[in-house]
């Protein structure tokens, strides 16, 4: 689907012209834009090229999150394949001492939404990319079979990631019952928690977009949030009171869990985080 044809489907949906088109960062498949319409509503749609998109996932994503999740997310006013279209959430981009207290009150509350397994009912998309969500009775499987080893494996087919890495992510999942809890509570995950994704406005967080959800250990989710420094200490001061974070995080489980995303972006960027996946694994001994 192209521009125009986005934007009659958008004027036929909102009985509005649009008055003006502008393009928005984000999406690694798909064109971002806002339009605003003649009323003074706004909307954002994603637009993919076809077969080249799962808007549908990602509209299925949103629901599930609006749903369970105390934090606000877009609501979806239409999708298909190759078409997203929701309400436009304002955004000042002032990540601030206030935001990320009141991020650590609303993420908290939101995982304190539990499971009694690991996984979801549907598999998801991470960057675009097919997360599967097999349900597991254990965490060590699920983050093994479910994270690692199928990011690792796609990663390996697309000629990313070099084939002695693929062998030492394989021996580290063999350990990961050395490094992590087998059963942790199973807490609904944004799954996909950097700066880009947490929109703010006058100080407190206004909504989180493009959700990766799943059930899962929280710590996956914080570890994730300082991979780019997006979670800063006023967060973790406020979500330490709320949820007290257990000993070795910071030293030593945040970096097993961010070989996670790094995964993910050496497959969507490549080479550049290569040798972040590899410093990890030199770090576990493996």
């Amino acid at each position: 689907m192209d521009r125009n044809a986005a934007t009659s489907l958008i004027e036929r949906l909102t009985g509005c012209p649009v008055k003006q088109i502008t393009h928005m960062s984000g999406g690694s498949f798909a064109e971002v834009i806002r339009l605003d319409l003649s009323d003074g509503r706004s909307v954002v749609a994603k637009i993919a090229s076809s077969g080249k998109g799962d808007l549908e996932t990602e509209a299925e994503m949103l629901r599930y999150f609006a749903k369970h999740s105390p934090i606000a997310c877009p609501d979806v006013i239409h999708a298909d394949q190759d078409c997203l279209v929701m309400t436009y959430v304002a955004n000042d981009n002032r990540m601030s001492q206030s935001v990320q207290r009141d991020l650590a009150v609303q993420l908290a509350a939101q995982h304190q939404v539990t499971a009694p397994k690991f996984g979801l009912a549907f598999d998801t998309l991470i960057g675009g990319l097919h997360q599967p969500n097999r349900f597991e009775q254990s965490w060590v499987t699920f983050f093994g079979e479910n994270r690692l080893r199928h990011m690792a494996q796609a990663a390996h087919r697309e000629g990313q990631l070099p084939a002695p890495l693929t062998v030492r992510i394989d021996h580290l999942i063999q350990r990961l019952d050395h490094f992590i809890d087998d059963k942790p509570q199973s807490s609904l995950l944004h799954g996909d928690l950097w700066g880009g994704n947490i929109l703010c406005q006058d100080g407190r967080v206004a909504a989180l977009i493009d959700p990766a959800i799943y059930y899962g250990d929280r710590e996956i989710e914080l570890a994730f949030g300082t991979l780019f420094g997006d979670l800063r200490p006023d967060f973790f001061g406020q979500y330490h009171e709320i949820l007290p974070i257990a000993p070795g995080f910071f030293e030593e489980r945040r970096d097993l869990y961010n070989l996670y995303p790094l995964l993910v972006h050496v497959r969507l960027f490549g080479a550049p985080y290569v040798r972040s996946v590899e410093n990890i694994l030199e770090r576990f001994g493996v």
